[in-house]
């Protein structure tokens, strides 16, 4: 939904939002500059930092099932947000890992009806990662708290 007289999503209030992020810990450095960028975002969106829960797991693959732990958990979330990072290398691995974390993280997303921002970055190389990282992160803090109010809104 967007505001008539100047184009900007509404729904960019994350007070009273309670957010899960689960943040692949492999490419650690760069991961954790999307961490950041997210958390700080996160904040001055208004979410408290007491409703941000923060859980790392190894590597990209990961991400799903901990995304449906929190989906299905006890824990009530407005929005989930996934973060890693994946570089291309030699072998194929680079779309197996891209392709299968990208599916887990959409089926999740539909099979338990929350938004999940999906900022697993996907890159030919480390100077594309460092370029991506902070902007991605600001980017799946945005999206967690304007689709967690849209799904609100519908439902």
């Amino acid at each position: 939904m967007l505001d008539a007289d100047q184009g900007q999503p509404l729904g960019l209030d994350g007070q009273g939002l309670s957010i899960g992020i689960v943040r692949a810990r492999f490419n650690d450095a760069i991961t954790s500059t999307l961490e950041k960028a997210c958390m700080d975002e996160l904040l001055a969106l208004g979410v408290a930092e007491e409703d941000i829960r923060l859980v790392t797991v190894p590597g990209a693959l990961e991400v799903p099932l901990a995304l449906k732990a929190m989906a299905s958990g006890d824990d009530h979330f407005d929005a989930l947000v996934a973060l890693g990072c994946i570089i291309r290398g030699e072998t194929y691995h680079f779309e197996l890992v891209s392709n299968e974390s990208g599916a887990g993280v959409t089926r999740v997303a539909l099979d338990h009806q929350i938004p999940i921002a999906n900022a697993i970055l996907t890159v030919e190389n480390e100077d594309q990662a460092w370029v991506r990282a902070e902007p991605k992160g600001r980017d799946a803090a945005r999206v967690a708290v304007e689709m967690a109010n849209l799904l609100d809104e519908l439902l």
